[in-house]
């Protein structure tokens, strides 16, 4: 099998999702490098749940097994979760989960012992050890490698969507940094992380992934960390857009808004519509206001440039998705995506918090307080 040009094609739209979270001090409501002895105990009581360890020892990741729907897949992740829960809390540690922690020292938070990780601070030094960001990822079956990169370039015409609804990583170091998403911002300073080139076929992507590899790009990384990608041992693709939610309920709900969505732009392909498309320019102003403005980005809709209020293409977004969701059946999943458009993305609620007491910790315990009481299913 070539690794680049093969893609395991999935006969059904299936759904996959990874979460990050991570494991903090109720006391400084710092983080805490005890992920491995979590895992290891978890897994010890519950050899079914399947945990990784992650770039930071820190960071539990929570996976899935190949899924129907969003509902499937959170309810495996609540079960997880409330498992690892009971292990952290024996332990004297509390669960958190966002994009970014406000106010913890990237200096003082190790790295998990694993050759790719080594290679990746070796090779982008300052930048590589700033990497305290969380997220999700969401693999969605693609039944052939042509409709690959058409989809992934339509995805990204909803970038600033699906990032304002998560985004959750106001704070760095201490400050408030003004961005909804700083973890986005931080996150594309690594050389292979950031857009995906808007690739026209799947031969133009694996003649890209060769010249990666011939010039020693993946022997450094592993792989390329595109915020779209595809995933082709898994026959998907991999949408890492959005911030890591403190929480299942919006958790379930941006889950079913990405896997409509890659399902909807499949679907158009059926029925021989043109999907569409933003020129390059535009999906990077895009992403730069979905991460500095989150729920109040004006964002860019048309290659004519017509713009509107994020919230409004969101709303509508819902609607149009609709469809899909009942055939995948998640209709009441999608339908959480009005709750935090009322409620606010997780950043207008740490922001809010941080605002009152002037201090970052209250935020730490609202998201780890969210985590046990906004559940779903």
């Amino acid at each position: 099998m070539d690794p680049f040009r093969d893609f395991a094609r999935s006969p059904h739209p299936t759904l996959g999702v990874e979460w990050e979270i991570c494991l903090v001090d109720p006391a400084t409501r710092d983080l805490v490098p005890r992920a491995a002895e979590i895992i290891d105990e978890t897994q010890a009581r519950h050899p079914e749940l399947h945990l990784e360890r992650e770039f930071l020892q820190n960071t539990i990741e929570l996976v899935t097994p190949v899924c129907r729907n969003a509902g499937e897949a959170i309810a495996y992740l609540g079960e997880a979760t409330h498992k690892v829960r009971a292990v952290a809390e024996e332990a004297g540690l509390r669960l958190w989960a966002s994009g970014g922690h406000p106010f913890t020292d990237f200096r003082t938070q190790p790295l998990s012992p694993k050759i790719t990780y080594q290679e990746i601070i070796n090779r982008t030094q300052y930048w590589g050890k700033q990497m305290l960001l969380w997220g999700i990822h969401c693999h969605i079956g693609i039944r052939h490698e042509d409709r690959v990169w058409p989809i992934i370039n339509a995805v990204m015409t909803k970038y600033p969507h699906l990032l304002a609804l998560s985004a959750s990583s106001p704070g760095w170091e201490g400050l408030d940094t003004g961005y909804a998403s700083n973890r986005t911002m931080l996150y594309q300073q690594l050389p292979t992380a950031g857009m995906p080139y808007q690739f026209a076929s799947w031969d133009e992507w694996v003649g890209f992934m060769r010249d990666q590899q011939t010039s020693g790009v993946i022997n450094h990384t592993g792989s390329m960390h595109f915020d779209v990608r595809p995933a082709a041992k898994w026959g998907t693709i991999e949408v890492r857009i959005s911030d890591a939610t403190s929480n299942l309920r919006e958790l379930a709900a941006i889950s079913a808004l990405t896997h409509c969505l890659v399902v909807h732009f499949d679907q158009m392909i059926d029925r021989g519509e043109e999907l569409p498309t933003l020129q390059p320019w535009h999906v990077a102003e895009n992403k730069w206001r979905g991460a500095r403005y989150g729920m109040e980005a004006l964002v860019i809709t048309s290659r004519e440039t017509e713009e509107r209020w994020v919230t409004e293409e969101i709303a509508d977004l819902v609607d149009t998705l609709q469809p899909v969701a009942e055939q995948l059946g998640c209709v009441d999943e999608l339908g959480l995506v009005p709750e935090i458009l009322e409620r606010g993305a997780g950043y207008q609620r740490q922001r809010r918090v941080f605002e009152v007491h002037q201090d970052w910790k209250p935020a730490v315990d609202l998201a780890c307080d969210e985590l046990t009481s906004l559940t779903w299913g």
